[in-house]
């Protein structure tokens, strides 16, 4: 007796308990089968990690427990997206079908099936971008059958908070994108700031997350940051309007592949004298986020102040010691000096690509 098909549309909605609000309403359609169905998606892991510039497959196996025996893989779709940080969103990343394969933006040249297995249809990415932390769905689709699943995508790295020359609360959502570009870094998720403040980031100023939604991680409750008698955690401002509002924001940068190195010099230099004399020695004028990425993955420690591109001096601090940032560890922020008159030293960046 053939198998009778009902088509059932239902609505579900997913929220995130960590981002406030966040509500995503899609219409899916299951088809169910008298034997159940003939197309199940499992990931092995719901979680993977690596680093910029590494190489990571994301886990998917389709299975055929009730497929009939003419059940053929030329019939098997195969796509992949990346959900968007609000979820509202799905960016296509790899598709295939039979002979036809098609990678799409960043992920071209970068991705490609595992297929260990006749039934593994793993994505495979090579040289791992900042940009490509977050969930990914495998779907596979046959026919009128289909089935997801989802793999999240981590990175290690490090959050790191930052404004301009003109001070606090100066950029808006665009701009703040566009600054953490700039410092080898991308603008953070909430999952980022979450894991950076659960390792102890207490950072009193709201910053913008890549949700559009403006957050600040405090560990140490007072007064200024929302109260002194309130718990720590993340302090939450909502979603704010992406041109007009004003906030810092919070960056997040990884692993690199280049030497960052505080330049050897015989005298202090103003910013276009540090500049010159890093290409001079082969290399640029660092990063904020090369050297914060230097500081927390490399345990970068040096207690000169020097000169970064954006025109800031900052020194990094692993070691906390008399002089030299004496009771934590961190990235000391000297300021904004005036370029052309202060004298300092300079980091500098040499890339190995």
């Amino acid at each position: 007796m053939r198998s009778l098909l009902f088509l059932v549309l239902i609505s579900f909605c997913w929220a995130d308990s960590y981002v406030a609000n966040f509500t995503l309403e899609r219409d899916r359609i299951f088809h169910i089968h008298e034997n159940g169905p003939r197309l199940l998606v499992k990931a092995e892991e719901s979680k993977v990690f690596s680093q910029r510039g590494g190489n990571i497959t994301l886990p998917c196996k389709f299975y055929r427990p009730h497929a009939p025996s003419d059940f053929g893989l030329h019939k098997i779709r195969i796509k992949w997206t990346k959900l968007t940080s609000n979820y509202l969103k799905e960016m296509d990343v790899y598709v295939e079908m039979g002979y036809h394969k098609k990678s799409y933006g960043n992920y071209q040249g970068r991705v490609s099936l595992k297929k260990s297995t006749e039934n593994d249809v793993s994505l495979v990415i090579t040289n791992i971008m900042l940009e490509d932390y977050g969930k990914y769905k495998c779907e596979v689709i046959e026919g009128l059958e289909d089935d997801t699943a989802i793999v999240a995508l981590n990175l290690e790295g490090m959050v790191f908070p930052y404004f301009p020359r003109l001070g606090r609360y100066n950029f808006n959502f665009h701009e703040a994108q566009q600054a953490c570009l700039e410092q080898d870094a991308v603008i953070a998720s909430f999952d980022q700031l979450y894991e950076a403040w659960r390792l102890g980031l207490d950072w009193c100023n709201a910053g913008w997350l890549s949700d559009g939604s403006v957050q600040y991680p405090i560990t140490n409750p007072r007064e200024p940051c929302g109260g002194k008698n309130t718990v720590p955690g993340i302090r939450n401002y909502g979603f704010s309007d992406k041109d007009l509002s004003r906030y810092d924001v919070f960056c997040f940068t990884s692993k690199f592949n280049g030497r960052f190195y505080y330049l050897i010099h015989p005298t202090k230099l103003t910013y276009d004298e540090a500049v010159h004399a890093c290409l001079k020695d082969g290399a640029q004028i660092a990063k904020v986020g090369q050297m914060f990425a230097a500081w927390k993955l490399l345990g970068y420690d040096r207690c000169d102040a020097g000169w970064l591109a954006d025109g800031s001096v900052r020194y990094p601090i692993s070691r906390p010691r008399k002089r030299c940032s004496p009771t934590e560890a961190a990235v000391r922020f000297v300021g904004f000096p005036d370029k052309k008159h202060k004298l300092y030293g300079v980091y500098c960046y040499r890339s190995y690509q």
